[in-house]
């Protein structure tokens, strides 16, 4: 994430769309916006649980 003083460090992705969504041309639908970003974390949480799983298993065939 960028500091206060203008720093340059990178973003995350999610920081980047939400970026996005506010950016966007026209008046801000807040229920639009909030099930946006509520289904967009969801399918974050499931890719990484999924990878958490992966993980585990790959572990277990190691040992």
């Amino acid at each position: 994430m960028t500091s206060q003083a203008g720093g340059s460090a990178t973003q995350s992705p999610l920081h980047d769309r939400l970026h996005s969504l506010l950016q966007r041309p026209g008046p801000l639908d807040k229920r639009a916006l909030l099930a946006t970003l509520d289904a967009e974390i969801a399918a974050r949480e499931i890719h990484a649980y999924k990878a958490g799983w992966n993980d585990a298993l790959a572990e277990l065939r190691r040992n």
